[in-house]
């Protein structure tokens, strides 16, 4: 079961302020680019402060700029109640497929995940599996991942892989420009200084603060008078002596109003219910039937724009029937090949003929296999002289695939990214005409294999790797252990260097270190080139450095740039926690990025903050727990430096 996203609930009608601004621009780039900026966004803040707001408005923007991507919106309880639901019903791989399709995925108050280690268990393997599609999360909580009680660290770690970022309640101009929208949208007027007056109370969040707007607005209704400034203090109890007094004055006045607008309301219910045509009730119901199993409705959608259509039901029942097609298809399609069934368009009536030819290239063994992520192209990559070697063989490669260092082994420790100059390979050899490129974890490539065995379709999964002009794994230590999985690597191993097509591979070690690996692998490996990624050298911290917090025609302090790049760091990603502290002091402080602001963050006691405006709320989070430890990092570029946030660099 999901809910639908509120319609009310956007950007346009989202107050935006300096406890929120960070958080909401974070969404917007989410919204823009999604499973391109932050994979996956994690916010966090207390109740009634904006999360399930941002949240839909995330969804509602997507749904606007992509209306053919898959949104799903629902709480975690939500997805709790529909996992137990379908293992109940013996529907867990389907319900697994199901939310593996979505393209993006909102998920509410996930602190809720708390003590529940089944459901933690089948988090991450979701969210492994739509960052590894390029599908993109979004997650709410009232605390950040560290904080929730028996957390996997597994799961902080991933949420903390992405972006954190909190929101914090709103400070006294955003609390003025909050209560100035909801009373034009009440069509409610004060007098001058009243609803400055609410904004000057004491509200813990924008709920409170809607509760005492309403109060007043209730009251003028009411009494069919304007208020002052005096009264509605009165009205709040902002003076204690009149507190109880107006109190319940105000519960008297407010209580006929209640029942005559009860009675007002159920008058407007009976006549709407007479004036709605039986046709439509027809079709809301299809509506919301077939949108919570999660399937597109926008045929059934255009019906209720028309004033009177012919054949309601024939329509229905003609979107029924594809539907009942789809379903037919995807089932058969997850027979083969588990990846492919969660696709987008196994979703959507009007793309019966897309999932028709894509079930049929399933059926031939020409669904290609999980190609290289586009978050990691050639161009970001940071080069110096502890990679150059290593790059320079990847540019040789890309030039001459196949032919001049096959297979190509890119070994060095976690951190110094080899994951992105796998994938970055794999872009550019995607480019050529007629390229399949296979680009993959090698435990996804396991998965794959053990799947294929269990439906007893290996003959087609073999086919489908065969197809691939280049295969490219991560990780390739994992196959230790793995006899059956070596075997089938070992024969695509042959086959690609007869047919001169590229094999590329990541390993923490050479590949003589690796420990077991067949001895025919290990010789098959060492057979091409093995170049190594050293610990990151001065001028390749000074190039990243530089990268992550220069802006157009603005460059970075040159003090700045070579005190962190003379930083002890033995990885891009130690660098990136370094940069964090450093951004983050000078937007609190409201000062320049320099060399001297670094250095007394790094080395000593940070300055005093200079806001004058109160201390800045909303931020980055780095988890106590280490939660960016299995990540490297990179700097995104923002307009504002105070705003910079750290994007994800592997």
């Amino acid at each position: 079961m999901t809910t639908a996203l509120n319609p009310k609930y956007s950007f346009d009608t989202f107050v935006v302020g300096s406890a929120n601004r960070l958080a909401v621009t974070a969404g917007r780039t989410v919204a823009e680019n999604p499973g391109a900026a932050y994979n996956p966004l994690f916010v966090y803040s207390g109740s009634g402060l904006g999360k399930t707001h941002l949240l839909m408005a995330i969804g509602q923007a997507v749904k606007k700029l992509a209306p053919g991507l898959n949104i799903e919106y629902l709480t975690l309880d939500e997805y709790v109640e529909a996992f137990h639901a379908a293992i109940a019903a013996g529907q867990g791989d389907a319900f697994r497929r199901r939310f593996q399709g979505v393209d993006v995925l909102l998920v509410d108050d996930v602190q809720f995940l708390a003590k529940r280690k089944e459901m933690q268990s089948e988090l991450l393997r979701l969210t492994e599996a739509l960052q590894v599609a390029g599908h993109q999360i979004v997650l709410t909580s009232d605390r950040p991942p560290g904080e929730i009680a028996d957390l996997d660290e597994r799961l902080i770690s991933r949420f903390s892989g992405g972006l954190v970022v909190d929101i914090g309640p709103p400070d006294y101009e955003t609390r003025v420009a909050i209560l100035r929208r909801k009373a034009e949208e009440r069509a409610a007027r004060f007098a001058p200084g009243v609803l400055e007056t609410v904004a000057g109370a004491a509200f813990d969040n924008v709920r409170e603060l809607m509760g005492a707007l309403n109060r007043l607005v209730a009251y003028q209704a009411v009494n069919e008078t304007q208020i002052n400034a005096e009264t509605a203090r009165q009205l709040l109890g902002l003076k204690a002596e009149a507190a109880v007094a107006v109190g319940a004055a105000v519960s008297r006045a407010a209580a006929p109003a209640a029942d005559e607008f009860g009675q007002f309301l159920a008058d407007v219910t009976v006549g709407l219910g007479k004036a709605v045509e039986a046709w439509r009730a027809r079709v809301a119901e299809a509506i919301l039937r077939w949108e919570g199993e999660g399937y597109r409705t926008r045929r059934l959608e255009a019906l209720l724009q028309q004033e009177a259509p012919t054949a309601v039901d024939d329509a229905i029942g003609a979107y029924e029937k594809d539907v009942e097609r789809l379903k037919r298809l995807e089932g058969e399609v997850a027979q083969l090949d588990p990846q492919a069934s969660g696709q987008s368009l196994f979703r959507d009536p009007e793309r019966l003929a897309d999932a028709e030819a894509a079930a049929a290239q399933v059926r031939a063994g020409g669904a290609p296999p999980p190609g290289p992520s586009a978050a990691f192209p050639l161009a970001s990559y940071a080069v110096g002289p502890s990679n150059d070697v290593a790059v320079s063989a990847v540019r040789d490669v890309i030039a001459r695939p196949g032919k001049k260092y096959n297979p190509l082994v890119l070994v060095g420790k976690s951190g110094l990214g080899k994951t992105h100059l796998l994938n970055a390979i794999g872009l550019e050899l995607a480019r050529a005409r007629g390229a399949v490129v296979a680009c993959l974890s090698t435990q996804a490539f396991i998965d794959e294999l053990i799947a294929a065995i269990d439906g007893d379709h290996v003959d087609w999964w073999r086919a489908r790797y065969r197809r691939a002009t280049a295969l490219l794994l991560d990780d390739i230590h994992l196959l230790a252990g793995k006899d059956r999985t070596q075997q089938e690597l070992f024969n695509l191993f042959n086959l690609f260097l007869d047919k001169e097509r590229q094999l590329v591979f990541t390993a923490p070690a050479a590949p003589g270190a690796l420990e077991g690996l067949e001895e025919r692998i290990v010789t098959r490996l060492g057979g091409g080139l093995v170049a190594e990624l050293s610990e990151p050298d001065r001028e390749l911290k000074r190039h990243f450095v530089e990268r992550a917090l220069g802006e157009p025609g603005v460059p970075p302090d040159a003090a700045l740039l070579d005190y962190l790049a003379d930083r002890p760091v033995d990885s891009v990603r130690s660098l990136v926690p370094v940069l964090q502290r450093v951004v983050s002091a000078a937007a609190a402080q409201d000062v320049p990025l320099t060399a001297g602001l670094a250095r007394d963050v790094l080395e000593g006691q940070p300055r005093e903050a200079r806001r004058s405006g109160g201390p800045r709320t909303s931020g980055i989070v780095v988890s106590s727990l280490g939660g960016v430890k299995s990540r490297e990092k990179m700097v995104w570029d923002w307009p504002d430096v105070a705003d910079r946030l750290i994007e994800e660099y592997r």
